[in-house]
């Protein structure tokens, strides 16, 4: 496979290198893997804390900053940071309102981020934490017990962040957070394998004219295998999966994510798609986002992400946010 990088046990550490120099509205700690805002502790201000495995970008350290997270904590490609990583974001984030950390389900993240909690807890620090669990494709799978954590977690770092930004209190933005993750569900599709560094191949078999519905944003094995399908088509399956759960009553947020490998000419067309299914079983669509937020390396496919969203969450949705990978409204 054809990588841009220098070795694969380097891959991490010369990313977050490179990631310093290009924004230095963050402090970038290269060597303990933590990325926090500038100006942090801001006082007064909830501090938001989230990160899993490298290889999701912009997920989780591109939406550092204003609006959004207050920290993120890389770990290795596809594997959980560690509890020094997450304890030492709340302490570098921490006003004394406490500190509220958003944990996509992953048996590793999870173990990991209670963990933190409690040691953090253990120096005066006041934790919160909420589950994101929205891939709606599978129950369980290899990397943890129950649905994944996939595109929700967006909306949930985007809303919670904003409702922070605005000097809400602990309890406030965790309910709001939770409120946000109870209300989304997310449907993923893989034309291509992603190739991680140290492999230096494809991490599945997906044979050519092959797509993969319900895939994983780790290449976890989604619902069913078929034949390629037209952008409509697979439009059709994945909104129809969400709907007959979510079974929204108002409008919602859309989120059509690229994996990585995906062009925005293809994910437009795919937005658009998207769009007619929602327009043809009655849902009005509040606000869109289209491009690359919740990647898997260099994954060819696409996922989408539905959130029911009242008038607070569009407010919230709606309100500056000044990240590397999320910027409106300044």
């Amino acid at each position: 496979m054809r990588m841009l990088i220098n070795a694969a046990e380097r891959v991490v550490a010369d990313a977050l290198r490179g990631m310093a120099q290009a924004h230095p509205e963050l402090v970038v700690d290269v060597e303990h893997r933590v990325i926090v805002r500038a100006d942090a502790p801001v006082a007064g201000k909830v501090g938001l804390v989230s990160g899993g495995g490298s290889g999701h970008e912009p997920l989780h350290g591109g939406f550092v900053g204003p609006g959004m997270l207050d920290a993120a904590c890389p770990g290795e490609v596809f594997t959980s940071p560690v509890p020094d990583q997450m304890v030492r974001a709340a302490a570098a984030v921490d006003s004394g309102a406490g500190v509220l950390f958003v944990v996509k389900n992953y048996t590793g993240d999870v173990l990991n981020f209670d963990m933190a909690a409690e040691l953090a807890e253990d120096e005066g620090i006041r934790i919160a934490k909420v589950l994101v669990r929205d891939d709606v494709a599978v129950e369980d799978s290899t990397h943890t017990a129950g649905r994944r954590g996939t595109g929700a977690t967006l909306f949930v770092e985007k809303i919670a962040g904003a409702a922070a930004e605005e000097g809400a209190p602990l309890e406030r933005v965790t309910a709001i957070a939770r409120q946000v993750a109870d209300s989304s569900l997310s449907f993923g599709v893989a034309l291509g394998a992603p190739a991680t560094p140290a492999k230096g191949g494809p991490t599945f078999d997906l044979p050519p004219g092959e797509i993969e519905l319900g895939i994983g944003i780790h290449g976890e094995p989604g619902r069913e295998r078929r034949r390629m399908m037209t952008s409509g088509g697979i439009a059709d399956a994945a909104v129809g999966v969400l709907l007959d759960e979510l079974r929204p009553d108002g409008p919602v947020l859309a989120l059509v994510n690229g994996m990585g490998a995906t062009p925005l000419l293809e994910l437009y067309g795919f937005g658009a798609e998207v769009r007619r299914v929602l327009d043809e079983r009655g849902v009005p669509v509040a606000r869109t986002l289209v491009g690359n937020y919740v990647t898997s390396l260099d994954m060819a496919g696409c996922s989408v992400t539905l959130c029911r969203a009242d008038e607070e969450l569009l407010r919230l949705w709606d309100a500056p946010v000044s990240t590397p990978g999320l910027r409106w409204g300044r």
